[in-house]
């Protein structure tokens, strides 16, 4: 097999799993797919140029890092407690195991019983911090997806422009 060719099945193979790590938490997504950028770089066919990457990848950090701390900030501002972002953070762990839907409903759960463990007496207040966690998620989200479905484009421009 020709090694540009793999190269870019390679790519786009980290690429698409880019994608689904956007909302599998389990899985690295912008990393995953800038590495898949990254891989294009090396291939003839798909030659994504050098200041693309520095670009991209300058993005990809940003996004992991502001992905990182935008859930327990809104949740935090959203009035929980501690214990409400560890919460949704367990909700989030074991939304793994109980399938996609439980993905979005996992950290929810999680921050509204947190907060409920913290202020048994204000489930107002829970489901307030309920609320900014599932924000929190929704928004970290979507800035991921954004940022893999632009690199997932730069790609294909690149793999048809040639």
């Amino acid at each position: 097999m020709n090694t540009d060719i793999l190269l870019a099945v390679t790519a786009g193979i980290l690429l698409l799993t880019g994608l689904i790590g956007t909302v599998m938490p389990i899985l690295p997504g912008v990393p995953l797919a800038w590495a898949g950028l990254l891989t294009a770089h090396f291939c003839k066919i798909t030659a994504t140029p050098l200041y693309i990457l520095i670009i991209t990848g300058i993005t990809a950090l940003t996004v992991t890092i502001l992905d990182s701390l935008l859930q327990p900030y809104i949740t935090k501002k959203a009035g929980g407690s501690k214990k409400a972002v560890l919460g949704a953070t367990i909700g989030l762990i074991a939304s793994l195991f109980l399938g996609p839907l439980f993905i979005i409903i996992g950290p929810f759960i999680g921050a509204f019983i947190g907060e409920l463990i913290q202020d048994p007496d204000s489930p107002s207040k829970a489901i307030k911090a309920a609320v900014g966690s599932l924000f929190g998620f929704l928004i970290g989200t979507g800035i991921k997806m954004i940022c893999v479905i632009s690199y997932i484009w730069i790609f294909l421009f690149e793999l048809l422009s040639k």
